[in-house]
């Protein structure tokens, strides 16, 4: 029965990121393909699964080909004034449409680099990514050369606080952004390059926490465990 209950532990361990990468992806192709997926239906009679994951793909490079010419660029400008001119509609789509052109401009990155900051309180640092300088004004009433920080929160890096800290206060990290993102989404679990925060890496180092009668050995759970009770 131990052997067993190790095998399954094991089992779990393993397949867990497998099944949940299977899971997003299936998830994604889901929503590609009810995009266009019912329109197709109704045409054809029935539904054909890939069907509109194919046609949405296709929409996608079609509109990407008509924005690089002029033609394309004009009738663009021309559906950004009709959605503007909708009532909710135009917050929602400038909004997103903003988010995009951060993320994808040309002239720099979203997140320039990675940086520490005292916060919430003197004594205890974040980490955040410098996003840019801040706005002229913020910078003239603080009487302070202010950088735009955004600290993203745990394990959802998509929200987060910006704070507005003067360049001198800001500490830069020499590690990449993607693995300060990887530190953040995973708690501070998954350090730099991959590893783990306590120095270990691979499956190896993870199937260690089982022992052989099949219950996690971990010090650290078992320290906590034990100042508890």
């Amino acid at each position: 029965m131990r052997r067993l209950r190790r095998f399954f532990l094991t089992g779990i361990i393993v397949t867990m990121p497998a099944a949940a990468t299977i899971y997003a992806l299936w998830l994604v192709f889901s929503f590609l393909d009810q995009l266009a997926g019912q329109a197709v239906g109704l045409f054809l009679g029935r539904r054909v699964p890939g069907l509109g994951l194919a046609l949405t793909l296709a929409v996608v490079l079609i509109a990407g080909f008509l924005a690089t010419n002029f033609i394309g660029r004009f009738f663009l400008n021309l559906w950004d004034e009709v959605m503007y001119r909708i009532p909710l509609v135009n917050s929602i789509y400038r909004t997103v449409k903003q988010l995009v052109e951060a993320i994808w401009r040309d002239d720099k990155k979203a997140f320039q680099h990675v940086v520490m900051v005292e916060y919430p309180r003197r004594g205890i640092y974040s980490l955040g990514f410098l996003t840019g300088p801040a706005p002229a004004e913020a910078s003239m009433r603080a009487a302070s050369d202010l950088v735009n920080v955004f600290v993203p929160t745990t394990p959802n890096p998509t929200s987060g606080f910006l704070l507005l800290v003067p360049r001198e206060e800001v500490i830069p990290l020499e590690m990449p952004v993607e693995d300060g993102l990887k530190l953040i989404i995973s708690a501070g679990v998954v350090g730099p390059a991959g590893r783990t925060a306590s120095g270990g890496a691979g499956w190896g180092r993870l199937l260690q926490g089982l022992t052989a009668n099949g219950t996690i050995n971990n010090p650290g759970w078992r320290r906590s465990r034990d100042t508890a009770e």
